[in-house]
């Protein structure tokens, strides 16, 4: 039977039926929902999973370890260069060390490197970007020429130098070094971001009312930077743990006894021919989390940035 234009559908019809159903299960989450976005990105989804696996072993490494990273055999149990077996689920090194061990507390270092050079960077690029696009003027121009001097310089090659200032190279010199380096980036970022933030109204108005301006920058002109400083960051902790892993590499970086996957490719080259797995293993490590990181942060970008949005 038709109903007349605006009736509503009695209570004892299909379609209220239908409607209270839904209406009981609650809301679901439909294509326009933010939910149903981040999981039907996959490049998002894969690098997520790839982070969090990376992470938890690295935080669980001293259950998941099957021996001492450094401990080195001798007598009846040296047994070195031992291919991928059941004792040793990744070989062995050339001085006898278990390689999954090894891989497991390597990334422990890789991954706070990571992080902490850039939650250093970020802050420190925040500031810049902050002042240079809050305030332009004379103070701009200083503060954008010192971030293209520093850009202008090839990071790693500048690092080397920097590094080779200091008597004796060390994981800390190396956070020192990548976080003074590492910042330029997030301060253009987030004085794009400023620049077009600082002329609308609510900017305007707080200012207006005479609330100061570390006020203004901290409460209303920051948090609507967070999504581009986040994709930024995001993708600074793979460059980090890649500028890290050269230096260590290069013997500027971790020294023995810290564990570092740079340190074990340097320590592998010389057997790539004879016990490839020595130099395959930590380097694949090292690929696999750059590349969780990069699609981490490439999946956050087109989710947070409507320019990139396709769904």
């Amino acid at each position: 039977m038709r109903r007349a234009a605006g009736e509503r559908p009695s209570p004892e019809t299909p379609e209220a039926r239908r409607g209270a159903d839904r209406t009981a299960a609650g809301p679901t989450a439909g294509p326009g929902q933010p939910g149903h976005r981040w999981r039907r990105h996959r490049g998002f989804v894969a690098g997520l999973a790839l982070v969090g696996l990376f992470v938890l072993a690295s935080a669980l490494a001293p259950v998941l370890a099957p021996a001492d990273p450094l401990h080195v055999p001798t007598g009846a149990e040296a047994a070195t260069l031992l291919p991928p077996g059941p004792h040793h689920a990744l070989g062995t090194d050339v001085l006898g060390r278990d390689l999954l061990s090894r891989v497991l507390y390597a990334g422990r270092v890789s991954l706070a490197v990571g992080l902490g050079v850039e939650l250093f960077a970020a802050t420190l690029g925040c500031l810049v970007g902050l002042l240079a696009g809050y305030y332009g003027g004379w103070l701009d121009a200083v503060l954008m020429r010192a971030t293209d001097v520093v850009m202008a310089f090839p990071s790693l090659v500048l690092a080397i130098g920097l590094i080779a200032v200091f008597e004796e190279p060390g994981l800390d010199k190396v956070f020192l070094v990548l976080g003074a380096l590492g910042w330029t980036t997030i301060a253009r970022v987030i004085r794009g971001e400023v620049l077009t933030l600082r002329g609308q109204e609510y900017v305007e108005a707080a200012r207006a009312v005479g609330v100061p301006d570390p006020v203004i920058l901290v409460r209303h002109v920051l948090p609507n930077c967070l999504g581009p400083l986040l994709v930024a960051a995001t993708i600074g902790v793979g460059g980090n743990m890649v500028a890290e892993a050269g230096l260590s590499f290069l013997g500027l970086g971790a020294q023995p006894p810290t564990i570092s996957w740079g340190a074990m490719l340097a320590e592998g080259q010389t057997f790539l021919t004879a016990a490839p797995w020595v130099a395959v293993f930590p380097g694949g490590a090292l690929l696999l989390a750059v590349l969780g990181v990069n699609l981490l942060g490439d999946g956050l970008r087109d989710l947070l940035d409507p320019r990139f949005r396709k769904w």
